[in-house]
């Protein structure tokens, strides 16, 4: 989800669902070590809980990028060992570490040592030419040995060469079935699948199988389904949603970054997907699209793209 869940997305997420652990983009502990560490790190409080995903291999940088990441407060620190994009490759880290399970263990041993919170691994089932059912428990064997608080598997192995990130998100054919064999090998460690899914319904239904379903695209794409998820899976009760306050909250939030010296547009991006299958939703995506995007465009813009929107029978349409 890189250049996707940045800051804004997560606040404008955070708006819909009060208790999804929401994720950071992947961030290279390099680029903490030495980059800007204040745009990189940043989060608003509502952001909560939040955990930070990084990617490298040197268990010294990773070691030492989970200290300076620690007084901004994330909840977890997870390290990736999925993305499968030739960028990640060529810095050695990301999908091709399903290669060399015992560098990913030394990487998690660095970061346990010297972090506060849970320290948890994604990652694919395997890599071209491996054999999952090998290679996946050798992983988690070690990584768990090494202290790894939580393992998230995307239920797909990634193809390191000729196949684009796209491609490794639809070419290669999921099996949820051995994620499940996981749990049922680690009943006692938080196992939780991804890849794929696109509904509640299809996350209640791992939920029988795992501890956690993460949802990628289908969130990002369609946010509204988010709407529904802390009644069906955190036990809040029954509303129809407050679309109004979402739109006010994200208007005073565009508000307070323009008055940053940021850009609406950096906002308004996420949302374009939120009334995905509604009434007037073509609309509503023009105007964020197209609007947002022009010079001294401010919060007022958030606010005609909302009026596009015909509301009645929101609430099942975006439940389904």
């Amino acid at each position: 989800m890189i250049d996707w869940t940045d800051r804004h997305c997560r606040y404008f997420h955070r708006q819909i669902s009060r208790n999804a652990l929401l994720y950071t983009e992947m961030v290279v502990a390099d680029a903490i070590i030495h980059g800007p560490r204040e745009r990189l790190l940043a989060f608003d409080a509502e952001e909560h809980p939040v955990a930070l995903q990084l990617g490298g291999s040197d268990p010294a940088k990773l070691a030492e990028a989970v200290r300076i990441a620690a007084p901004y407060g994330y909840d977890e620190i997870n390290l990736n060992v999925g993305c499968p994009s030739d960028r990640v490759q060529s810095g050695t880290f990301g999908a091709c570490l399903m290669l060399t399970p015992e560098v990913v263990a030394d990487g998690v041993a660095a970061m346990k040592a010297v972090s506060k919170v849970p320290v948890t691994v994604k990652c694919r089932i395997g890599v071209d030419d491996q054999e999952p059912e090998a290679a996946l428990p050798e992983l988690l064997l070690r990584v768990l040995d090494a202290g790894a608080d939580a393992v998230w598997i995307h239920a797909r192995k990634a193809w390191l060469k000729g196949l684009s990130p796209k491609e490794n998100r639809e070419i290669p054919p999921l099996d949820y079935g051995i994620v499940y064999r996981m749990k049922e090998r680690w009943p006692d460690v938080f196992i939780g699948i991804n890849g794929g899914i696109q509904t509640l319904d299809e996350a209640a239904a791992h939920l029988k199988h795992v501890d956690g379903v993460m949802l990628g695209r289908a969130a990002y794409q369609n946010a509204g389904i988010l709407a529904d998820l802390d009644h069906r899976f955190f036990g809040a009760p029954a509303a129809v949603p407050d679309w109004g306050g979402l739109r006010d909250r994200m208007m005073v939030y565009a508000a307070r970054h323009i008055a940053s010296g940021g850009r609406l547009q950096h906002v308004a991006r996420h949302m374009v997907g939120l009334f995905t299958g509604l009434p007037g939703a073509r609309r509503y995506r023009q105007v964020l699209s197209v609007d947002a995007a022009k010079a001294g465009a401010g919060p007022e813009v958030i606010a005609a793209a909302f009026a596009a929107v015909d509301f009645s029978g929101a609430k099942a349409a975006l439940s389904a």
